[in-house]
């Protein structure tokens, strides 16, 4: 698999990551077998970046990584986590106590000494503008409980604000055909100052992977089906942030672009791989079959400029007055 440098810690990590929010929860019910499955498939098929955080089945997530970790040793993986999200979402929150107690608890949940990445998890605007809170994440490093610090954002300014500090590694961000905001400045931006870019919801909460329609239902513990209109959390982390029907239409408009010799998931992935500034995309997978999949879009081909253009055409025509100038 194609490898990409994180420029700020040097840290060089497989195109294709694994996002493992729906190994803990919101998702549906995954047994954790099938999630040591999945971590299985993925590893093997030359995944070496896990995403993960705190917040994803109160640790469950996390523990089953650090189950997984314990299995391959020697594996070469590097582990992002995220904190934040498990207290009320205040910027007062946000301390160098509760980042010190926060990441000892992922520490023990990974069973690490040393945190790879940690983030912060889409925290309230304020908090990537305090400079007592990079103070505080650089105290984590000095103190050897991460390697490094980044951020998760929903806002393209939050991911501006967070590249200008000098001691973030990485930014999070939604980036998929149909939310192309961050290919106008955010990108570039990173690309410039050396901060890593993780591509996360790069199918729409699988939107894209061509397998809905009209019909599909959703488990009622799945936020595909309790978050279409943010009840729970950002709307922007559902099908990101797209209407589910407007999305389907929007799809229907990208499946002639695929061509014979890949699946929509894959034409999906290869899409966010083939922008320049993106180091990793971490899509999710529930079964096998989705992991060994989505690494396969690493060896492929990049996208011919017809099938550049269609997507921006698409997203231009259907997307871009409903969701651009939200995140």
């Amino acid at each position: 698999m194609e490898q990409r440098i994180f420029g700020r810690i040097g840290r060089r990590v497989g195109v294709v990551g694994l996002g493992t929010w729906q190994l803990g929860a919101d998702w549906g019910r995954v047994d954790e077998s099938d999630a040591l499955a999945v971590l299985a498939a993925a590893v093997d098929s030359g995944v070496t970046f896990l995403d993960t955080a705190d917040v994803y089945g109160d640790g469950r997530s996390e523990q089953l990584i650090g189950r997984f970790l314990k299995s391959r040793p020697d594996a070469g993986l590097t582990v992002a986590t995220k904190m934040g999200r498990r207290v009320p979402q205040t910027p007062e929150a946000y301390t160098a106590e509760n980042f010190r107690a926060w990441t000892d608890r992922s520490r023990a949940n990974l069973g690490v000494d040393t945190l790879d990445l940690v983030q912060l998890h889409c925290p309230p605007t304020p908090v990537f503008h305090a400079d007592a809170v990079y103070d505080a994440l650089d105290g984590l490093v000095d103190a050897g409980r991460v390697a490094a610090y980044g951020v998760s954002v929903e806002t393209c300014d939050q991911a501006l604000a967070a590249i200008a500090r000098p001691g973030v590694a990485s930014v999070q961000i939604i980036l998929n055909a149909l939310r192309l905001k961050p290919l106008d400045r955010v990108l570039p931006a990173a690309a410039e100052a050396g901060v890593g870019i993780i591509a996360r919801v790069p199918l729409a909460s699988g939107l894209l992977s061509g397998r809905y329609d009209e019909s599909t239902v959703f488990a009622p513990d799945d936020h595909r089906a309790y978050n279409r209109h943010g009840e729970a959390f950002d709307v922007g982390e559902t099908f990101s942030g797209v209407d589910f029907d407007l999305g389907l239409a929007a799809v229907r408009r990208l499946a002639p672009l695929v061509g014979p010799d890949r699946a929509m998931a894959q034409f999906a992935l290869r899409w966010v791989i083939d922008q320049p500034g993106v180091t990793v995309v971490i899509p999710g997978a529930r079964d096998v079959t989705q992991a060994t999949g989505n690494a396969t879009a690493a060896g492929q081909p990049p996208l011919d400029d017809a099938a550049l253009t269609g997507v921006r055409t698409v997203y231009d025509e259907l997307v871009r007055p409903r969701v651009h100038d939200r995140w």
